[in-house]
């Protein structure tokens, strides 16, 4: 009777993952293809959602996006929308409102590949985090206050 019941529990989480959506971390095909084709070891920040009109892409830590110096040049401030995370390290990317690693911050982590929208968002100090980052810098989780999959 245990092996009855434990099939029909089984079977009923398979069939409910079919029928419940993605989470925004792994909705976007656009992403995906993204993911797909960004070499390994790349943080990538991207303007628009769905990962479309890259603004930048770098291996390692940019302390300024606004200038012309790391992967986030200049236009790159203030204007991502979408960001992709394609680290080898295990490692997460924590971007920052301000540059310097100044202001608030919230994580993206190996495991969520992607976020295809960052909108609705908040750093750790309440501002909004779509189009407001200057800065990023890779951690390990535990010196993240916040997720973006929180």
């Amino acid at each position: 009777m245990r092996k009855i019941l434990a099939t029909a529990a089984t079977l009923g989480l398979a069939s409910l993952g079919a029928i419940v959506p993605a989470s925004s971390a792994q909705a976007s095909t656009t992403c995906d293809n993204a993911w797909h084709s960004t070499g390994d070891g790349y943080f990538r920040a991207y303007e628009a959602i769905n990962c479309n009109r890259l603004l930048g892409t770098d291996k390692d830590n940019d302390t300024n996006w606004a200038d012309s110096v790391g992967g986030f040049r200049g236009s790159a401030n203030d204007a991502a929308t979408s960001l992709l995370h394609k680290g080898t390290s295990g490692m997460a990317v924590k971007v920052y409102q301000h540059k310097s690693y100044g202001g608030g911050h919230i994580c993206l982590t190996k495991a969520e590949l992607y976020m295809d929208a960052i909108s609705g968002f908040k750093y750790t100090n309440g501002a909004e985090v779509n189009n407001s980052i200057s800065s990023h810098q890779w951690v390990w989780n535990s010196d993240c206050g916040k997720f973006l999959d929180d």
